[in-house]
């Protein structure tokens, strides 16, 4: 079956949200009112270093999240390793939808939290109970991964499903079958 575009790009935003709001229950199960796995019982923490200031946004690294991070990924490229086939936009579609997965997954993570609701994701001194202290950079009130990651997920998932003037239809898994 082939979707034209437009919807197939609906289709997949759509199936991305069930999925970050599927994990955000996980993880409030996980985590509670201890945000970035910040009460896990069994889990390393480094909380300062060059390194999560330049790519982490100055959050703490844990062994919580340098598990899941890493398993989200490879969730969003399994597909390509089970019908053993990639490209770049492909690539560009799994990255896109990991981005746009973990504002969904983290505002929804907020939102759905009994410790949290919707305002607790709001800027605020370090420990202040309901407020994001793991964002460190906020532009018009929200983080500003959430615009970023906004910005940079959509362009690769509209690029994903782009073609270029003049191109034709890719051949889709199961069009080899025909004949």
């Amino acid at each position: 079956m082939r979707l034209r575009p437009g919807l197939h790009a609906a289709l997949l935003i759509a199936g991305v949200a069930v999925l970050g709001w599927f994990f955000a229950e996980v993880e409030i199960q996980i985590e509670g009112g201890n945000g970035w796995a910040s009460a896990l019982p069994v889990t390393f923490r480094v909380d300062h270093h060059w390194l999560l200031d330049l790519l982490w946004g100055g959050r703490p690294m844990t062994g919580y999240h340098a598990w899941v991070f890493p398993l989200i990924m490879l969730f969003f490229h399994f597909p390509m390793l089970s019908f053993a086939c990639w490209s770049p936009r492909l690539e560009a579609r799994a990255l896109g939808c990991t981005m746009i997965f973990w504002i969904i997954e983290d505002s929804l993570w907020f939102i759905l939290n009994p410790a949290f609701g919707w305002q607790g994701l709001r800027p605020g001194a370090a420990g202040e109970a309901g407020c994001a202290w793991w964002h460190h950079h906020w532009f018009l009130g929200l983080p500003s991964d959430y615009w970023l990651f906004s910005l940079i997920g959509a362009g690769l998932l509209w690029w994903s499903f782009h073609r270029a003037p003049g191109a034709t239809a890719p051949a889709r898994a199961g069009d080899a079958q025909a004949g």
